[in-house]
């Protein structure tokens, strides 16, 4: 038994793994409780852009926590939201006009899927159907889970999920086979079509291609089904783009933000509509309004600390640290693609990914052996099963980078 009373997420306590104490952190840096500094290689989880700590992002955070900590957004609003919602609207597709924030990756996938419905039942049209592509991952909350892939993430809660209709990943040389069976789909009259756009996050961080995804817009488009870009983990620059959806030219119908949306500091997400759904809910009966909110929904302190984050964007060159750290990532993971044990390397912006040996899924029991193996080496990296990804910040010095490239062509030479 653990000595700690915190049940941590994506955690078997059962393994008795050491959890590290982190006290701070800075840039592309942790440090532990005991003084050991580790490389922090996937962004804490995806989430964090400009660096940790980041000074402008603390400041703004700092400063909103003395003036306005929370208030109530059900019919009430506050200056940094306002602010927020102008200034996405500025950098966004021009045709996502509406902004509803919530708390969460999982709970802006929760909001996308209820306006779908909504706008499908306010229109008078019997459409239920969600279509999802093969081994999607939305996060962990009920309809989340329900549109993700069905396996070890979502067993046990099988008859919370409502049935959704599969389409298979576009497979490099077999895209056509997954274009097909959405044209079907689609054409039986499904609600939505919800995708990770251009990569798989948890599914393995699975590459497809921009004409792909472009293609899939055009057929929802063409039997008016609705389109939602889940760019929870591809937006922000992940991808080398601000959205992943620029580089096939689409813009969705609905688009989920969050991770980076503060620069990972603290949680905050949006769910942007194109006007037709926002008009579809808007009535003078009360009893057709829009049925979703949290308590910490718009949170002035979350608000200002994103308000920071798009200045840092208009401000500062972060494409080019973007652009910078892509190429940086190409020139290593070229060299450790030569290796006989390293499959399948991959990259798309600045996320970079290779699959050692053959693997087992998720639950491939090489995992825990490179887990155990970067943590001893101080470096910060969570494998997928057999996949190892790197997703630093995109502050992360050279010297950083390839103690992090060395720390996983040691690990293939120690486990293979």
């Amino acid at each position: 038994m653990t000595d700690s009373p915190i049940w941590h997420p994506f955690t078997q306590h059962g393994l008795r793994e050491p959890i590290p104490r982190i006290a701070r952190a800075e840039g592309a840096a942790l440090f532990t409780a005991d003084g050991r500094r580790i490389i922090d290689a996937i962004s804490s989880w995806w989430v964090t852009t400009h660096g940790h700590a980041h000074p402008r992002i603390a400041a703004a955070i700092a400063d909103q926590a003395a003036r306005l900590d929370q208030i109530i957004f059900a019919g009430w609003t506050h200056e940094p939201a306002e602010r927020l919602a102008a200034g996405l609207r500025a950098i966004m597709p021009d045709s996502l006009t509406r902004l509803f924030f919530s708390d969460s990756g999982s709970t802006s996938v929760e909001v996308a899927l209820k306006m779908a419905l909504g706008y499908w039942l306010d229109r008078g049209e019997a459409r239920h159907r969600i279509l999802v592509l093969e081994h999607g991952y939305h996060g962990d909350t009920i309809g989340a889970m329900s549109v993700g892939a069905r396996g070890a993430f979502n067993r046990a809660y099988e008859p919370l999920l409502f049935d959704v209709e599969t389409i298979p990943f576009p497979v490099n040389g077999h895209e056509q086979a997954c274009l097909d069976a959405l044209e079907r789909a689609c054409r039986a009259g499904a609600a939505a079509f919800i995708v990770e756009p251009l990569i798989l996050g948890a599914g393995g961080m699975l590459v497809y291609s921009a004409q792909t995804l472009a293609e899939m817009r055009r057929i929802c488009a063409r039997h008016d089904v609705l389109f939602i870009a889940d760019e929870v983990m591809t937006g922000w620059g992940r991808t080398g783009t601000l959205l992943a959806c620029e580089q096939a030219g689409i813009v969705p119908d609905i688009l989920c933000l969050s991770k980076g949306l503060t620069g990972g500091a603290v949680p905050l997400a949006v769910t942007m509509a194109a006007e037709p759904i926002f008009q579809a809910h808007y009535h003078a009966d009360r009893a057709r309004m829009f049925f979703h909110s949290s308590s910490y929904t718009a949170n002035p302190i979350a608000c200002a600390a994103a308000n920071a984050n798009l200045a840092i964007w208009r401000e500062e060159p972060v494409r080019d640290r973007i652009a910078a750290l892509a190429a940086r990532q190409e020139t290593r993971l070229s060299a450790l693609a030569e290796h006989d044990a390293v499959h399948h390397a991959r990259q798309i912006g600045t996320i970079a990914a290779i699959d050692i040996g053959a693997g087992a899924g998720y639950l491939s029991d090489l995992a825990p052996r490179l887990l155990a193996f970067f943590r001893e080496r101080d470096v910060l990296l969570r494998p997928l099963g057999n996949t190892v990804y790197i997703m630093p910040p995109y502050c992360i010095s050279d010297e950083d980078l390839d103690l992090v490239y060395h720390a996983i062509e040691a690990a293939i030479e120690q486990v293979t």
